[in-house]
């Protein structure tokens, strides 16, 4: 949603990109990934809950305890990229709580099947300050069209998850949104279903979580069909002041069914991401997601103007940001994720 605001690899320059940000770190294993996985900082959300699961309908912690996360999206890669980067990433953390952030990596519209090392050495960024700071990162192929991309789909998720397939930071977000016209049965599903056992083969317990039909929204058609495979949540998306009671209903018959869900992108504001920032909404889809234990990342971490911004045009790009950097919807969202924290974070 809010998409208007909204080939393969390289393994030899991905080699090096991974090589020297270790060498930067003074690490010593062969990737990013493989230098932090067993030591996350001590007192971080990491260190507290490890790797994430599916159970039943809930998602778990590694004592097996349902738990939630909550944090922001970066807005997409191409355009936004001035956000993906340690410092941002650090201030989201230390200043607004969040213990998940997503990193929406474009796919069409000069993204990654144009420039794939340019936005692939971005997500990489994002991915190592997680790692670095102790918290969760969703790694979304940002695509409406992934089931024409499944080759280089499977491509990026496969090296990403032989560099971080033992890291628990990391889970994999396999399609951002599929449109209303694309079946979940006979499109949807099938993309899943070849690019998972990519994903599988280098992190066989890792958190996947895969886009539903209707940009994300119908998670009861997911349910009532769903993948199997373990360790899998579905994504359900919205945006307050045109997505309502009857798509919370929608997400309770899918728990209901015994599926596991995750809100990996929501607004506060219309689908377009302007329009009304609708406060009556945002409050009940709060309560709804803290009921059920949701993890969520509101959209968006972007200083564009629009309503779901959480920034005010020209914000600094590495963090720092004061209450007068904060758009309406920023400052919501910076009191909702603090009162939310559930440790406290390590600066």
């Amino acid at each position: 949603m809010a998409a208007s605001g909204r080939t393969s690899f390289l393994p030899i320059a991905a080699m090096a990109v991974f090589v020297v940000m270790a060498l930067a770190r003074g690490a010593s294993a062969k990737s990013p990934g493989e230098a932090k996985w067993e030591k996350a900082p001590k007192g971080s959300v990491v260190e507290k809950h490890g790797r994430l699961r599916v159970e039943g309908n809930r998602i778990v912690d590694k004592n097996g305890k349902p738990v939630a996360m909550h944090g922001m999206s970066l807005f997409w890669s191409q355009w936004m990229g001035q956000y993906y980067n340690a410092d941002a990433v650090k201030w989201l953390r230390d200043d607004w709580g969040c213990t998940v952030v997503r990193a929406a990596m474009a796919i069409e519209h000069g993204g990654y099947l144009k420039n794939p090392k340019r936005e692939k050495e971005k997500v990489v960024a994002v991915i190592q300050a997680a790692i670095d700071l102790g918290i969760y990162v969703i790694v979304d192929w940002h695509d409406h069209n992934a089931h024409k991309h499944t080759r280089q789909a499977r491509a990026f998720f496969s090296e990403l998850a032989k560099a971080y397939g033992k890291c628990p930071n990391v889970l994999y977000e396999t399609w951002n949104e599929p449109l209303n016209k694309h079946d979940w049965s006979k499109v949807i599903k099938p993309y899943h279903q070849a690019v998972i056992p990519a994903i599988r083969e280098h992190a066989p317990d890792s958190l996947i979580l895969c886009g539903t039909q209707t940009w994300s929204q119908d998670v009861d058609k997911a349910a009532r069909d769903p993948l199997k495979f373990r360790n899998v949540a579905y994504t359900l998306h919205f945006y307050a002041a045109t997505h309502k009671q009857s798509l919370r209903d929608k997400a309770a018959a899918a728990l209901k069914a015994g599926v596991a869900l995750m809100v990996t992108e929501w607004g506060t504001s219309e689908a377009s991401g302007s329009g009304k920032l609708d406060y009556a909404e945002t409050r009940k889809w709060l309560e709804f997601m803290d009921r059920h234990k949701l993890t969520w990342c509101n959209w968006s971490v972007a200083d564009k103007r629009e309503t779901s911004a959480a920034l005010q045009p020209r914000a600094s790009g590495k963090g720092g940001w004061t209450e007068k950097n904060l758009s309406r919807s920023g400052s919501l969202l910076r009191k909702e994720i603090r009162a939310r924290n559930p440790i406290r974070q390590k600066r």
